[in-house]
C-alpha cells in the first residue's frame, strides 16, 4: 500500500497539481492586495515619506523577486517547448513593460508622485497575473514533463532566497522512475542558450528522446558520450538561437 502522504485524489484538493496551482493563485492574490494597499483613493498611512519608502521596497522588492522567481522556474521550462514558447515571449514582454514601471516608482522623490505610477504598475500586473492563471498554467498542465508540483517548490526555494539545484550530471539510476523525467525536463528548463547537461541511464533514453522532440523541436540538442552496453551518457542541451 502507498504510503498516505503518496495518496490523492485527483483534481481534488489532495492533488499536488491542484494544491500547486492553488498556492500559485494565492501568492498572485497576495501581490495584487500588496499593491492595492498603496493604490487606493486614500492610503491609510497617507502621502507620506514612509508610504513612499514602503511602496519603493514593496516594488522593488517582493514583487520583483516575485516575478524574476517565476521567469526562473515556470517560464524556464515552457519557453524551450514548441506550444508554449511564444507564450513565454509574450510573458516576458509583460515583465520588461513591468520593469520599466517599477524603475519609474523608484525614480520618483515622493507618493504623491510614486502612487499613480503604482496604479499603472497594479492595472499591468493584474492582466499579466490573469495571463498566467488562465493560459500558462493549464498549458504546462499538459506540456510532456513538467511537474507543477515540483516547479512551485523551487519558486518557493527562490522566493524564500535559495538556489536551485543545476548539476551537471543528472543520474537517472539513482531517481525513482516516476520522477525521472520530470527531473530531466525540469533541469533542461534552467539551461541558458547554449548550456547543457549529462544524462546518465542504464539504457539507451529513447522513450525521453521522443519527448524532448515532441516538446522542444529544434530547441535542444542530444549527442551521446556513451552508448552502452551498461551505462549510456547523453549531452543534453539548449541550442545558442532559442529564445
Amino acid at each position: 500500500m502507498a504510503p498516505s502522504d503518496d495518496i490523492h485524489i485527483e483534481a481534488t484538493e489532495t492533488d499536488p497539481a491542484v494544491r500547486a496551482r492553488t498556492a500559485i493563485h494565492r501568492g498572485h492574490r497576495e501581490l495584487l492586495a500588496g499593491l492595492a494597499a498603496f493604490t487606493g483613493p486614500e492610503p491609510a498611512a497617507g502621502y507620506g515619506d514612509s508610504v513612499h519608502a514602503e511602496l519603493t521596497g514593496f516594488c522593488t522588492g517582493e514583487l520583483r523577486r516575485h516575478l524574476a522567481a517565476t521567469d526562473g522556474t515556470l517560464y524556464a521550462v515552457a519557453s524551450g517547448a514548441a506550444d508554449t514558447r511564444l507564450l513565454v515571449r509574450a510573458l516576458r514582454s509583460g515583465l520588461a513593460a513591468l520593469d520599466a514601471r517599477i524603475d519609474a516608482v523608484a525614480a520618483t522623490g515622493d507618493a504623491a508622485a510614486a502612487v499613480p505610477l503604482a496604479r499603472a504598475v497594479e492595472a499591468v500586473l493584474a492582466v499579466h497575473l490573469e495571463v498566467e492563471d488562465s493560459v500558462l498554467l493549464p498549458a504546462l498542465a499538459t506540456l510532456p514533463g513538467a511537474d507543477l508540483p515540483a516547479l512551485v517548490a523551487d519558486l518557493r526555494t527562490l522566493l524564500d532566497g535559495g538556489r536551485l539545484d543545476t548539476p551537471a550530471v543528472i543520474d537517472v539510476r539513482e531517481i525513482p522512475h516516476g520522477r525521472r523525467h520530470p527531473r530531466i525536463f525540469a533541469r533542461f528548463g534552467r539551461l541558458g542558450p547554449g548550456e547543457a547537461f549529462t544524462l546518465v541511464n542504464n539504457h539507451d533514453p529513447k522513450p525521453l528522446r521522443r519527448e524532448f522532440e515532441a516538446a522542444h523541436p529544434g530547441a535542444h540538442t542530444w549527442d551521446y558520450v556513451e552508448s552502452g552496453p551498461d551505462v549510456w551518457r547523453v549531452r543534453i542541451g539548449r541550442v545558442t538561437a532559442d529564445a
